[in-house]
């Protein structure tokens, strides 16, 4: 292994050691520095995917090149070949000049694809190739372009599922994940919250010249909390603190919201079971004799999903919101998977 770059030392070692899980994530990101591997971050949202794919670049012997990063789930998908690829002069309605794309100025650095499982179907095979020989040309044009970059992508998605849906090529979920580094939430990291807190807290101190302390009683709603937003919540919540200089209203927040993510899970504990799946071999009965094995997983896995959707849907008597936050799943993520499911709202319901 290559000597660790200072930056690497002084800035992300020592976040990456306040508890026994991230030393987990600190070794293995140390480990595989000195290589080209692609690196997978899996985590749920706002655990700090991005301070980790940070944290490899700084550590590797590319520190001192660009590193590079896009959102796949930001741009629709023109747009988005545009970013990764780039363009020539006149490609299309709008290119007025040649642009370079992502992977460009990444070259000899570092690129982060974040929100890899939210990349269109369309885009997805070139990316393989990408991945595969470091090779492309850019929209509407012909010359080959080669680049040494360094790829690591990051999703809160389950991938396995999606493949079984066709939603994501199985071929590329195996050429990104050669090295999978899963990001722990922070309730199973608790003994970090408060050193994070005081960290934010002299942050945002420095930036709105407040001057605001953490009381014990704010400290110990602080560690008890679950923090489904992550380390994202946590920051919200101390900037909020600093900003409005009033502990008393951040602790009513947080109680708030204990009381709303308990009376989540009583709810879905009180749905009623699922049905019961049918034996492997009726399933197979009623298919035909040429479906293959990944068709059949994936209808099955489309139709379990409709009828837990349709459930909670029910449950909370087709309020949109309820139901996004209880899935802990984004209000436009909801509303497409209705359509996709095929989901018919109920007559006097907008």
């Amino acid at each position: 292994m290559t000597s660790l770059s200072r930056a690497y030392l002084t800035e992300y070692a020592p976040l990456l050691s306040r508890s026994a899980k991230m030393v987990e994530v600190k070794e293995t990101i140390e480990q595989v520095a000195d290589t080209n591997a692609t690196i997978l971050l899996r985590g749920e949202t706002g655990v700090g995917k991005d301070v980790i794919a940070r944290a490899v670049h700084a550590a590797s012997d590319r520190h001192n090149r660009p590193f590079v990063k896009l959102n796949c789930a930001a741009l629709p998908a023109d747009l988005l070949e545009s970013e990764l690829f780039g363009h020539e002069k006149g490609a299309f309605t709008g290119a007025h000049r040649r642009k370079l794309g992502k992977f460009e100025f990444a070259n000899h650095g570092t690129i982060f694809l974040d929100e890899v499982g939210e990349l269109p179907v369309s885009l997805q095979a070139k990316l393989l190739h990408v991945l595969e020989d470091l090779r492309f040309s850019r929209i509407g044009g012909r010359e080959m372009i080669t680049v040494d970059t360094r790829i690591v992508a990051a999703t809160n998605r389950n991938l396995e599922a999606a493949v079984l849906r066709g939603e994501f090529r199985e071929d590329l979920f195996y050429r990104l994940s050669v090295v999978e580094i899963h990001v722990p939430p922070l309730r199973e990291r608790r003994e970090e919250i408060l050193a994070l807190a005081g960290a934010f807290v002299a942050t945002f101190r420095r930036q709105h010249q407040r001057h605001v302390e953490i009381s014990p009683r704010l400290a110990q709603l602080l560690t008890e909390y679950e923090w489904p937003g992550n380390v994202r919540e946590l920051e919200n919540a101390v900037r909020r603190l600093v900003v409005l200089g009033r502990p008393e209203q951040i602790e009513a927040e947080i109680r708030a919201r204990r009381e709303a993510i308990v009376a989540q899970k009583n709810l879905l504990t009180s749905l009623p079971p699922a049905a019961p799946r049918a034996p492997i071999r009726e399933v197979v009965a009623a298919t035909e004799v040429d479906e293959g094995l990944k068709d059949i997983a994936r209808r099955a896995a489309h139709e379990a999903e409709r009828k837990a959707l349709a459930r909670v849907l029910e449950r909370v008597h087709w309020n949109r919101m309820e139901a996004a936050r209880i899935l802990k799943v984004s209000y436009k993520t909801l509303l497409t998977k209705i359509s996709d499911l095929e989901l018919n709202t109920p007559a006097g319901r907008s």
